[in-house]
């Protein structure tokens, strides 16, 4: 059974730059594509960004591009995201998921990080 825990939330000043990371425990790390979702309050869950099994391909959605970052350390079962630039607007639940294929759905979610931006 896959399992995600995240990491790295909390209050940041706008512009602050966190990371949060995902360790994904019960199954091989490198068999999934990973991604990361943000709920906002009373919004639905969006899309921030994904990275394929190896690496080497990486999307985002339009909103974060060019701020946010993430990546993948295979030797440590876990995926990062990279804040930089937060504005107030990025206060959010952040969650990590994975999938068992480079595309489809997210089958696996971690219990989400807040991350607050205060301005």
């Amino acid at each position: 059974q896959v399992q995600l825990v995240e990491s790295g939330g909390g209050l940041v000043q706008a512009g602050g730059s966190p990371r949060l990371s995902c360790a994904l425990s019960g199954r091989t790390f490198s068999s999934y594509s990973m991604g990361w979702f943000l709920q906002a309050p009373g919004k639905e869950r969006e899309f921030v960004a994904a990275i394929n099994r190896s690496g080497g391909i990486t999307n985002y959605a339009d909103s974060v591009k060019g701020r946010f970052t993430i990546s993948r350390d295979n030797a440590k079962n876990t995926v990062y995201l990279q804040m930089n630039g937060l504005k107030p607007e990025d206060t959010a639940v952040y969650y990590c998921a994975a999938r068992p294929y480079n595309w489809g759905k997210f089958d696996y979610w971690g219990q989400g990080t807040q991350v607050t931006v205060s301005s």
